[in-house]
């Protein structure tokens, strides 16, 4: 099983057949939203998740990014493939233009950045936080199948918002090198591989954040480009779900072997029934 995690638009561009709702509640609360689960047309199955809720009624702080993992999670979705809003930091990323990013920045303060808090201790490998066989199908798929201006690789600042930056936080970001800036990437990412998943994102530009002097970030201007970037992001996933290799090609579904730091006599039943799901195998 395939999940996708973005915008309803998305999900209603696949070809989803035998489509059916999955109320799941987890150890950390309950995902964003019930999860949609389809066939498609080859038989690939897809479970779908709108990060914000049905209505964006989360923030990007406040999103159960926790629960909405582990819910995938629990359905059998080995592979993850995600969406973002995202300023440009650079002149020649123009709105409208489709990144598919290497790298991320973090700095936000605020969130539950691991399913090991307490009771449990992993201390996760994530010098590569997209894996790099994903991050590279999804390119490629983007430029296969959009009319977009598509960038491979790139780092994605990732700050708490909802706020916009200030001009201030953008001149630093821009004079660190990073190529885009967001407010969804943390802990998704994180999340996405302490439970063992293939994450990979494209994120569309919608606007030039507030270090261009031309240019002002204002709500509408995102939404209109995220709108024009919805239809490129559509091709995308559903190439990238049809075209997807059967078989996972990288260390992601390994990635906790050896980072359990807890000896498994001192985790007591209750964390261990909390966390079974994703380090169960390794206790």
């Amino acid at each position: 099983m395939i999940g996708f995690i973005g915008g309803s638009g998305i999900y209603d561009s696949l070809p989803l057949e035998d489509t059916h709702e999955e109320d799941v509640t987890t150890p950390y609360g309950d995902p964003a939203a019930p999860i949609t689960v389809g066939s498609m047309p080859d038989g690939t199955e897809v479970a779908f998740l709108p990060r914000h809720g049905r209505d964006h009624e989360y923030s990007p702080t406040s999103a159960p990014y926790r629960a909405n993992i582990y819910a995938l999670k629990s359905l059998g979705v080995e592979r993850v493939l995600a969406s973002n809003a995202v300023g440009s930091l650079r002149e020649d990323l123009e709105p409208q233009t489709l990144v598919v990013p290497d790298q991320i920045f973090d700095r936000t303060r605020n969130r539950h950045y691991s399913f090991f808090e307490e009771g449990c201790v992993v201390h996760m490998e994530f010098a590569q936080p997209y894996c790099p066989h994903m991050k590279s199908h999804l390119a490629e798929s983007a430029r296969d199948a959009s009319a977009a201006e598509v960038v491979e690789d790139g780092t994605y600042v990732c700050i708490e918002g909802p706020q916009y930056s200030t001009k201030a936080e953008s001149e630093h970001f821009r004079a660190s090198g990073f190529e885009i800036i967001g407010m969804t990437a943390i802990p998704e990412a994180k999340l996405a591989r302490e439970a063992e998943l293939c994450y990979a994102t494209v994120a569309g530009i919608t606007d030039y954040d507030v270090w261009k002097d031309d240019a002002e970030v204002t709500l509408e201007e995102v939404l209109d480009n995220a709108a024009a970037n919805e239809e490129f992001i559509k091709s995308t996933i559903r190439k990238a779900v049809e075209s997807m290799p059967e078989e996972r090609e990288c260390d992601c579904g390994r990635a906790v072997e050896g980072a359990v730091n807890t000896p498994t006599e001192a985790i007591d039943a209750e964390t261990r029934e909390r966390v079974d799901l994703l380090v169960g195998d390794y206790l």
